[in-house]
């Protein structure tokens, strides 16, 4: 499994992205063909001094991508919801495969 994080308009910090590769790890622990996670990490309206953090989360297993957007105040916040979210889809397109 591939793991690419990506950050828009800030960077990083060590302890995050810790976070997000403990957590991407849960995917691969519900679907043994997870091929690749992109989790793409933004700062919206920063223009406008109003910052929400947005966490993407796109999952290609074998003839799917799967797609998960979450805004919240904190980037951790976000991204847990954003796995939440991913995990209940994971566990539906595996109940079809096998149904």
């Amino acid at each position: 499994m591939t793991i690419n994080i990506h950050t828009v308009h800030f960077e990083a910090d060590g302890k995050l992205i810790d976070h997000i590769e403990h957590k991407v790890q849960k995917l691969a622990n519900h679907h043994d063909r997870v091929m690749k996670v992109d989790v793409f990490l933004k700062l919206d309206n920063v223009m406008h001094q109003i910052k929400d953090k947005i966490a993407e989360i796109r999952v290609k297993i074998p003839r799917r991508e799967l797609f998960v957007k979450q805004s919240t105040k904190s980037f951790e916040e976000s991204f847990d919801l954003a796995v939440d979210s991913m995990l209940v889809q994971i566990k539906r397109v595996k109940e079809k495969q096998f149904a």
